[in-house]
């Protein structure tokens, strides 16, 4: 495939990637400071969410009139790459992948022009709370209700691992307007504050170092103002948002993938034993070659899928599975490597190979598990009858 970035996409790029390298850590951050910032509220440095407004990174798939750069999903990508390289723990994730996506693709006018500029300037902080405990893998199963009354709706439930919910001015609430439990169709979206009576929460700091929470809603009274999108129709914009959210959790951990790859090339090379650098056996050679190609299939998945995205096409969807599939699959292959490679020193806290595979095995059971994920590719297959060999999987 031949992929170019433009040359605004490139000195991106490099922007973020000068950032983190030489101003992130030096706020506070660093590696071996990771977990200890996670285990308290915010969970990540204020003065680094500023910055990244500042310098343009919150509004880059956001629409020129609502205060952004106007970028698509490839910019989307190059941004996620980079910050995965980094490690950073500011909600980027949840509130511009998540939050400003649910907004765009389903919000009002109005409702664009309240939230959106906020998000760019770094001062409206969203959490998307969709998945139930029940649910596991499937986003349709909600059990949350909102019942209809005169002025509004009263919202019930129970919302798990809601991402930097304790940190958000608005919380953007999937829950059953009518149907089934499982029905896909039936769900809403509701735009609500975090600080809205009757909500409770129990926030907790995540393996892979963020925050997240378990929300409760009882008898919660939102507007009718504050339906995001069409009644009974919230699934629609659900979906969008996942696939858009599975592209960039696939650029995170490309970019994490990427530097586990590099960093055990170089530390084989460095580390000699019985006389010999660990890089000259064979075996170590041969591993490294397959922690790079893991990694470049991964990277093929992504581009392609967000190119198709992209430019519309009807097969986007089946490689957006593909790729969620794939980088649980070799984010595990990967990290597993270069832990082992590392011997004893890729398991402590001040090297930053652990935190890389904590966060990758991490990403695999969020938005669908890697077998979640390969049922549905399957299912999106058209084999034809007789032909047993087109179940073969291309990945």
């Amino acid at each position: 495939m031949d992929f170019r970035f433009t040359e605004e996409q490139q000195l991106l790029r490099d922007s973020i990637e000068k950032f983190l390298r030489e101003d992130y850590g030096s706020t506070g951050v660093g590696i071996s400071e990771r977990r200890k910032k996670s285990r308290k509220a915010p969970g990540y440095d204020v003065a680094n969410w500023a910055t990244f407004a500042d310098l343009g990174w919150l509004g880059v798939a956001i629409p020129e009139e609502y205060g952004g750069i106007g970028g698509n999903l490839i910019d989307t990508m190059v941004v996620m790459e980079e910050l995965g390289k980094g490690l950073i723990l500011e909600p980027y994730f949840p509130t511009v992948v998540l939050g400003a996506n649910a907004v765009l693709l389903g919000g009002t006018e109005t409702q664009k022009r309240d939230i959106l500029p906020g998000v760019v300037e770094g001062k409206v902080l969203l959490a998307l709370a969709h998945a139930e405990e029940q649910a596991r893998n499937n986003p349709t199963d909600i059990a949350t209700t909102a019942t209809k009354h005169d002025s509004g709706w009263t919202l019930n439930g129970t919302k798990s691992l809601v991402l930097n919910a304790e940190s958000a001015t608005q919380l953007i609430v999937v829950a059953r307007t009518s149907g089934n439990r499982a029905d896909p169709n039936g769900l809403t979206l509701f735009l609500v504050d975090a600080k809205a009576e009757g909500i409770t929460r129990t926030d907790y700091p995540t393996v892979d170092c963020l925050r997240a929470s378990e929300v409760r809603f009882e008898n919660v009274l939102v507007g009718q103002s504050q339906v995001l999108g069409t009644i009974d129709r919230g699934f629609e914009v659900l979906e969008a948002v996942i696939h858009r959210a599975i592209l960039a959790l696939g650029a995170e951990a490309v970019g994490m993938m990427e530097m586990l790859h590099k960093d055990t090339a170089e530390y084989t090379s460095q580390r000699v034993q019985f006389g010999h650098p660990l890089s000259h056996l064979q075996t170590v050679k041969h591993r490294i070659v397959d922690m790079f190609v893991e990694t470049e299939l991964t990277r093929s998945l992504l581009y392609r899928a967000t190119t198709e995205a992209l430019a519309g096409q009807a097969s986007a969807a089946q490689d957006m599975h593909a790729l969620k599939y794939k980088l649980g699959k070799a984010g595990r292959f990967v990290g597993q490597s270069a832990v082992q490679l590392h011997g004893g020193m890729g398991q402590t806290e001040d090297l930053r190979i652990g935190h890389y595979f904590i966060r990758l095995t991490a990403m695999d059971p969020l938005l669908g598990d890697k077998d979640y994920h390969l049922q549905r590719y399957v299912d999106l297959m058209d084999i034809p009858e007789g032909e047993p060999d087109a179940n073969i999987l291309p990945f």
